[in-house]
């Protein structure tokens, strides 16, 4: 539980520090969506 909560926490760093750089809140949101749907594959499906 412990490795997950900071794989969660370093993925919300990295985010934010790539949304620090990014201008376009269009597509930041596309790309936060994109990342969701991944995330959510690789660790709620078989």
């Amino acid at each position: 539980m412990k490795k997950m909560i900071g794989l969660v926490a370093l993925c919300v760093a990295v985010g934010m520090l790539f949304m620090l750089f990014m201008t376009n809140r269009f597509i930041g949101l596309i790309l936060i969506i994109l990342l969701f749907l991944i995330g959510y594959n690789f660790f709620c499906c078989d």
